[in-house]
C-alpha cells in the first residue's frame, strides 16, 4: 500500500501548476522518487484509505473457507455472495487497468460489469418479491366490505317508523 508524504514535505514547485510537490512513500517507509502535483494530494489519499478498507474486507472474506461461509447461507445469500465477490473483484481489475494507462471503458471487463450487475438487479427482484407480502384476498374483501359505508335500505327506515306511533 502506498503511504503519503507530508504536503510540506518537498518546496520544489510543479510546472504548469500552482502548488507543491509531493513524494510517494510505501507504507514500510521506504521513500519513491516519483513526485506528484498538491492538487492530487486529496484524491491519493482518499484512495490510499480506499485501498486499506478494501485490503481489510478482504482479509475478513478470505479468513473463512469459502465452503464454511457458503454452508451458512442459503441459495439466495449465497448468490449475494458470489456476485459481490466478482463484482468486487472486477472492479479492482478495472482499478489496475486505469493505472495502467489503459482505458478501462474500452476494456472487457466493462461488459463483464455489466453482466454481474444485471444478476445483482435480478437477484435484488427475487429479494424484493419475498418481501412484498402476500394478499388474502378474503381478508381484503371483509376489510373492503366492513370499511364501505352502506346506506340502510328504504324498507328498514318505513318498518321502524310504522312501529312509532305519531302524538
Amino acid at each position: 500500500l502506498l503511504g503519503l508524504s507530508d504536503p510540506t514535505a518537498s518546496a520544489s514547485p510543479v510546472a504548469g501548476t500552482t502548488g507543491m510537490r509531493h513524494h510517494l512513500v510505501l507504507m514500510a517507509g521506504e521513500e519513491i522518487n516519483e513526485d506528484y502535483p498538491v492538487e492530487i494530494h486529496e484524491y491519493l489519499s482518499t484512495f490510499e484509505n480506499s485501498i486499506g478498507a478494501v485490503d481489510e474486507m478482504l482479509k475478513t472474506m478470505m479468513s473463512v473457507s469459502r465452503n464454511e461461509l457458503l454452508q451458512k447461507l442459503d441459495p439466495l445469500e449465497q448468490a449475494k455472495v458470489d456476485l459481490v465477490s466478482a463484482y468486487t473483484l472486477n472492479s479492482m481489475f478495472w482499478v489496475y487497468l486505469a493505472t495502467q494507462g489503459v482505458n478501462p471503458k474500452e476494456h472487457p471487463v466493462k461488459q463483464e460489469l455489466e453482466r454481474i450487475r444485471v444478476y445483482m438487479n435480478r437477484v435484488k427482484e427475487i429479494t424484493d418479491k419475498k418481501k412484498a407480502g402476500k394478499l388474502d384476498k378474503g381478508a381484503a374483501a371483509r376489510f373492503v366490505k366492513n370499511a364501505l359505508w352502506e346506506p340502510k335500505p328504504k324498507n328498514a327506515s318505513k318498518v321502524v317508523n310504522k312501529g312509532k306511533s305519531k302524538n
